[in-house]
């Protein structure tokens, strides 16, 4: 039996405004001819099918396109389980439907342990694999609120709460292969999951590292039950084994979410078991890149020769441009756009770290709006969206008149009030 362990796929993401539909129909397409090619009987998508909780038609049109594509190959079963982008509810909502597919479906955390447990048979109608097919478990399903509680607590009994879910729906899944395993071959149990554990590696601008304070939330590994063959998760987009072992993966997001991602090795993983109880062998597919990625950083000359060395490429490339240089360069953003026109760069963000970390000082002086005059948020906000200085001098003229034709008509309105009361 052959399984194919993919996660986060975050259907309808953009990158810096930019659409990434043709990204998705490409990853679709190579998937479809790797569940072929690859004679895949068992699909495992461990959840963010979607990154909003509010897809477009478009994305849940894509998604609804695949599942019916998959069906008509020679897989015979996905088990798709929802994450914390994911809406339980709109996963949740054709689950009838999609089982005619044999398309399993789990958006929310059950109030039945058995209801997580899905049984997958061959061909020949015998049991062949028991997937506990747990979604992301979210903090109201798993905890009970106590007034006076420190976040070291919640974060207790949230981290109990999750240990105890796994722990009754591995006992369940243990009494359920008890009942279908022969003294020949015992049936394997494949658990999902959607979480964080201890020394999980993150990202900048993946979307999870802003979840989680230190340790918080973070689940150790040797919190899951010792009854499961292979443990299929989703949630961190890097690739990566649970504390170096070969059978507790996080699969990664198969496209890059960010530009910080654009260097890392995506893939999917590919389980072979052993009919015979001789375990699970796990290997790594490649997924190709199908839109790339590139940053370039550093002073103007820096930036200068690599966009300069880029020029040269067949294949177009989003960049990002991150000006790290002393100097002040008021038309960075001309400079950039000139330099990549008529080229296969298309640039998606231009950041000037000098006048970040300008801004970052200034926000760290502790100072609230009753500390500063009008003008100096209006510079502040000159500032922030990086406006170069020759254009500041005529947006702050402006600005002072306007401000100046609006305290005329206060003034003018004043006056008239006070006549009216004279008069009255």
């Amino acid at each position: 039996m052959k399984i194919l362990h993919t996660s986060d796929w975050h259907i309808g993401r953009s990158l810096y405004g930019r659409k990434r539909t043709a990204e998705f129909e490409s990853f679709f397409d190579w998937l479809i001819e790797t569940v072929r090619s690859e004679g895949i009987d068992v699909l495992l998508v461990a959840g963010d099918i979607f990154d909003t909780s509010t897809p477009s038609n478009q994305a849940q049109a894509m998604y609804y396109r695949f599942l019916c594509r998959v069906a008509a190959t020679c897989c015979r079963h996905v088990v798709i389980t929802a994450g914390n982008h994911d809406s339980p509810s709109l996963l949740n909502a054709p689950q009838g439907i999609l089982r005619a597919l044999n398309v399993h479906v789990v958006g929310f955390m059950t109030e039945l342990p058995t209801d997580e447990i899905v049984l997958l048979r061959d061909v020949q109608g015998q049991p062949q694999l028991i997937v506990c097919a747990v979604p992301y478990l979210r903090d109201r399903d798993i905890r009970r609120a106590e007034a006076g509680e420190t976040i070291e607590d919640k974060d207790r009994k949230l981290v109990e709460g999750i240990r105890d879910h796994y722990r009754l729906v591995g006992e369940a899944a243990v009494d359920l292969a008890s009942t279908q395993s022969t003294a020949a071959e015992k049936i394997p149990i494949v658990a999902m999951g959607h979480l964080f554990t201890s020394g999980g590696q993150t990202m900048q601008g993946d979307g999870v590292r802003e979840l989680y304070v230190g340790n918080l939330g973070q689940v150790r590994a040797d919190l899951f039950p010792d009854c499961f063959d292979y443990l299929a998760l989703g949630h961190l987009h890097a690739a990566q084994r649970v504390m170096g072992s070969e059978l507790r993966r996080y699969s990664g997001a198969p496209l890059p979410m960010s530009f910080g991602e654009a260097k890392q090795k995506k893939i999917v993983l590919l389980l072979t078991v052993d009919g015979h109880g001789g375990g699970i062998r796990v290997e790594e597919k490649p997924v190709p890149c199908f839109q790339r990625l590139a940053t370039v950083a550093g002073d103007w000359e820096s930036l200068r020769s690599r966009i300069v060395d880029l020029h040269g490429e067949a294949v177009p490339i989003w960049l990002e441009v991150l000006y790290q240089g002393d100097e002040l360069v008021a038309d960075l953003q001309d400079r950039v756009r000139e330099l990549t026109a008529d080229t296969s760069l298309e640039v998606l963000r231009i950041k000037d770290l000098r006048l970040a970390a300008m801004a970052l000082r200034v926000g760290d002086q502790e100072e609230t709006l009753d500390d500063l005059e009008v003008s100096d948020v209006f510079g502040r906000c000159l500032l922030a969206h990086q406006v170069p200085p020759v254009q500041q001098v005529d947006l702050i003229t402006l600005f002072q008149e306007t401000m100046a034709a609006l305290y005329d008509e206060e003034r003018d309105d004043a006056i008239a009030g006070d006549g009216d009361r004279k008069s009255s």
